[in-house]
């Protein structure tokens, strides 16, 4: 392994006491991989909207402004006062940022031999780097003609809607709801439960979105923009019994719309009237935050409800490393049909660090996704 790199350019987000997020590239040091694990060099990895927390630590994205060189640059943009306190566990430390990604590995210890020259998506954190070293079960081995673009987003996206399924299932629910359901990975969602016979019920918020699903087989998609919306819910709730939702947004009304509709859907199957409302159970996980405002509860729904956090990674430690497997090796199978991601754009970790780019990832909008390739370029 004496071949191997010793230094790496990574993309780093730092949040200054000056209330200052500041985005640069900073030569890092590669680390040797140990018996079980392997080093990876990095050719894609998405911009995710779990990965903007670390990368934007709450700035304001529209004061952003442009500094260093065209190969270096350096954005800073300001943090909103009232905001620093949420951001006051990671100020005056430089964070490595990206979720995942995915690229060939080209050393591997004594226990990693089977991975070396292997394709394989990654997930371990970091990944907005020309290099990354991993355990080895970090590493998903792809088929044979994969490419890093379609391995690039093999872990958060797939695994999240597989999760959605899987969760379904262990809490005896039938039928699931899902919000800002033209997304990547919305769209993986749908594929899932139409080759599982699943029914889900997309909620979208333009009618572009509604007709993007209904094109690859949704049945029931909800426009949240339209004066029926309130109405097209209940109705798809009855009709599938879809008690169970993942909501993206997690601020505003929308959970609460949601529990309302199921409660609706619930009360109109008939039965005896029931003062504290239907015995039907109704849960609501918040699983993202494209809504920053506060999650809104009206309370018109009984007292059979919940609503809770979702996280992919504690759902994978409580299925377990042989469940887990299962719905890995799915992925990595089915990468370019079911899991198949589509990207705005492509961009060097340079071209990662302008304005415009951090401006248009920072909207988090439907059909807006950008692929870093680490060392694009160079």
């Amino acid at each position: 392994m004496s071949d191997i790199p010793t230094v790496g350019l990574q993309l780093r987000s730092l949040v200054k006491s000056t209330g200052v997020l500041e985005l640069s590239l900073q030569d890092t040091e590669v680390q040797a991989p140990g018996p079980n694990e392997v080093l990876v060099r990095v050719e894609a990895s998405p911009v995710n909207p779990s990965d903007l927390g670390m990368v934007l630590g709450m700035a304001d994205v529209t004061t952003a402004e442009q500094a260093g060189t065209a190969e270096r640059p350096v954005l800073t943009a300001q943090i909103p006062q009232g905001l620093m306190k949420a951001v006051a566990g990671r100020v005056d430390q430089s964070l490595p940022p990206g979720n995942e990604g995915a690229g060939v590995v080209i050393a591997a210890g004594d226990e990693a031999q089977d991975l070396m020259g292997k394709m394989v998506a990654c997930l371990g954190g970091a990944m907005y780097g020309q290099y990354r070293t991993l355990k080895s079960h970090q590493c998903l081995v792809m088929n044979e003609g994969v490419t890093a673009q379609e391995a690039a987003s093999c872990f958060v996206n797939p695994l999240t809607a597989l999760g959605m399924v899987e969760t379904m299932r262990l809490e005896g629910f039938e039928a699931l709801i899902h919000t800002a359901a033209a997304s990547n990975l919305g769209q993986m969602l749908q594929k899932i439960c139409i080759a599982d016979g699943v029914s889900l019920v997309n909620i979208v918020r333009k009618p572009e979105q509604e007709a993007l699903l209904r094109e690859i087989g949704a049945t029931h998609v909800c426009d949240s923009s339209k004066a029926s919306f309130a109405a097209d819910l209940k109705e798809a709730i009855a009709e599938t019994s879809a008690y169970l939702a993942f909501d993206a947004t997690g601020g505003g009304d929308l959970a609460n719309d949601i529990l309302v509709a199921m409660e609706l859907a619930a009360s109109a199957a008939g039965g005896e009237y029931a003062r504290y409302g239907s015995d039907q159970n109704k849960q609501v996980y918040i699983y993202g935050g494209l809504e920053r405002s506060p999650t809104v509860l009206k309370r018109a729904y009984g007292m059979q409800w919940s609503i809770g956090g979702w996280l992919l990674t504690p759902f994978l430690r409580d299925i377990g490393r042989e469940r887990a497997d299962e719905l890995r090796q799915r992925v990595a199978d089915e990468v370019k049909t079911t899991f198949a991601s589509n990207y705005t754009a492509e961009v060097s970790l340079a071209g990662a660090l302008t304005t415009d780019s951090l401006q248009t990832y920072a909207k988090q909008a439907t059909g807006q996704k950008y692929l870093i390739n680490p060392n694009m370029g160079l």
